[in-house]
């Protein structure tokens, strides 16, 4: 079963005919590119980055690269290969590339007669002390020194680093690692990720390191001839058209592009503070649909908000603390009359706001509750918190006007957002809190629930309830306040 050492050397410097022989695939063209950077003849030390979209079989390619290093690198005298294998996670590590190389290990009549693998070990068979690639995790709470020994540990002539989802790996995770290429007589660390932010080692090593890193961009472009072929040309091209190349999930998860902010940061300081410095014409919002949305306070430091909205317009928020569902139902009908909202709509997750929706609806007025951990309408958000997150940040971008608050800044500005199952995911309400310092984005999130049914036009026949006494026609300043009597 142990192939010839004229076999060995030919696998070791064309790992594409390896996973041709072994496997009976046939790579895409730019896991070839990858494959054939990995085995570069000349390099007997190499980094190599692959800077991939969403779904084109990155991870296969490193499952194939930690088979074809288990099978070919062996020397003279017991000089055994050694790697170690990390992910985002112990989590992800386990589900995805420790899944993927126990897959491809049984697709091979070779590796599956002389290899094994365990939940943490992948080895030859004989030789698990010496022969093998060990999963690892990083300490995501602990400092730079406790990061940098992550990837310690390997003495071996041939050593071998995998790291999948690089894009949220800090960079220090890569210390060690360093330290052992410097150290065998060939070695590789090789790294995969998706461009989700501009603090992981994906993004150090491809933007302030170029020079040490090998880099494989990844594309589901349809205008690229290297593209993917596991995303789907006419839906990439269906997205395209739609968000635009600038869409920073269009340039994440089908362009494989780092987005020219970060790409955790939902919204920038810059933007923020243009919405609340912005005055509007009444021709630019009064088609639209009056609406009010509600955040019921869970616990007694956080507060209850009113946020009430009209298309482009977000006027000055009431906040309430220490009261009831009645004491808030009856402000949010003081609120409808006086303003004339069409629409209201509260955070009802985990039933919070249950007893205000029971008591408006005893007084005939009927709330829309949302939940923001259900389903969302756009199969591109993982549910509704993170759906709704982003139609109020297009509402910033876009021209919406903003009532100023610092409080209301610095939790819009707190909003982060990653991927999950290829989706985006924003985090939960007691996670941005922690991020806060224990202040909750009750104000943001009341402005959130606004945008959990798209826009609508505003009723017909004019005058209705909630025309701006007093303001000039030709403008209309944010921060006018609907609630301002009886407050």
């Amino acid at each position: 079963m142990t192939p010839g050492m004229e076999r060995l050397a030919e696998w070791r410097t064309d790992p594409v005919q390896f996973v041709r022989d072994q496997f009976s695939v046939e790579p895409d063209r730019w896991q070839v590119k990858a494959l054939r950077a990995y085995a570069r003849g000349d390099a007997m030390r190499l980094r190599l980055a692959m800077q991939a979209c969403v779904g084109p079989g990155k991870t296969a390619v490193l499952a194939w690269i930690a088979c074809h290093f288990m099978v070919c690198f062996c020397g003279p005298n017991g000089r055994h290969p050694s790697g170690l294998a990390i992910s985002e996670s112990r989590d992800n590590l386990r589900d995805n590339l420790w899944k993927e190389i126990a897959h491809w290990r049984g697709q091979s009549k070779l590796l599956t007669a002389e290899y094994d693998i365990t939940n943490s070990r992948f080895f030859k068979r004989g030789h698990e002390k010496t022969w093998f690639i060990a999963a690892r995790s990083w300490p995501k709470k602990s400092n730079l020194d406790a990061l940098g020994r992550t990837l310690a540990g390997l003495h071996s002539d041939f050593i071998l680093y995998l790291i999948d989802e690089s894009g949220d790996i800090p960079p220090a995770v890569l210390r060690a690692a360093e330290q052992g290429l410097s150290n065998c007589v060939w070695g590789r660390i090789v790294q995969a990720g998706n461009p989700t932010s501009a603090d992981g080692m994906l993004y150090d090593a491809v933007t302030n390191q170029p020079d040490k890193w090998v880099v494989v961009r990844i594309t589901g472009d349809p205008d690229d001839e290297d593209r993917s072929p596991r995303i789907d040309v006419t839906w990439a091209q269906e997205q395209i058209d739609q968000w635009g190349r600038t869409n920073p999930w269009v340039m994440y998860a089908i362009l494989g592009q780092f987005p020219p902010t970060a790409v955790n940061a939902l919204l920038g300081p810059d933007d923020v503070y243009a919405a609340m410095g912005k005055h509007l014409r009444a021709d630019q919002y009064s088609f639209s649909q009056k609406r009010i949305g509600i955040d019921v306070a869970r616990f007694g430091d956080d507060a209850t908000v009113l946020f009430p909205r009209q298309g482009l317009a977000g006027f000055n928020f009431v906040e309430m603390r220490n009261a009831d569902g009645i004491q808030v139902g009856t402000r949010i009908i003081a609120g409808k009359q006086k303003f004339g909202s069409e629409l209201e709509l509260i955070d009802d997750t985990g039933g919070h706001g249950a007893s205000t929706i029971d008591y408006c609806k005893l007084q005939g007025v009927n709330i829309m509750p949302v939940n923001f951990s259900g389903s969302a309408d756009d199969p591109r958000f993982y549910n509704k918190r993170a759906e709704i997150n982003w139609r109020a940040a297009e509402f910033v971008k876009n021209g919406g006007a903003l009532p100023y608050s610092p409080i209301l800044a610095k939790e819009a500005l707190a909003v982060r957002f990653t991927y999950k199952n290829g989706k985006m995911i924003v985090l939960e309400k007691d996670q941005i809190k922690a991020n806060l310092h224990g202040h909750s984005p009750d104000h943001w999130d009341a402005f959130c629930c606004t945008f959990a049914v798209v826009d609508l036009p505003a009723r017909a026949g004019g005058g209705q309830p909630g025309d701006l006494p007093g303001a000039p026609s030709s403008q209309v300043k944010s921060d006018w306040d609907p609630f301002a009597d009886g407050r």
